[in-house]
């Protein structure tokens, strides 16, 4: 199986607890394999088994009280 990398400008994470907010919700996306949030640079690295709908991360990143800033 062929997996796709992604990765996303996530804003306003600052810590810890933020990485784990966003990586819990982008996680419960159809699909999804691995997320790899890091604070420090905004980035959230997501893995998954095909194309991702970008309006359902951003709406997972949203929930999760941030705001996608976009593909890098």
């Amino acid at each position: 199986m062929t997996s796709i990398t992604t990765v996303y400008n996530v804003t306003g994470m600052t810590c810890g607890h933020c990485e784990g907010s966003v990586s819990q919700e982008v996680s419960a996306l159809a699909g999804v394999t691995s997320v790899k949030a890091v604070a420090a640079t905004g980035l959230v690295t997501v893995t998954s088994t095909g194309p991702l709908d970008d309006e359902a991360v951003r709406a997972a990143v949203d929930e999760a009280g941030y705001e996608l800033a976009g593909r890098v």
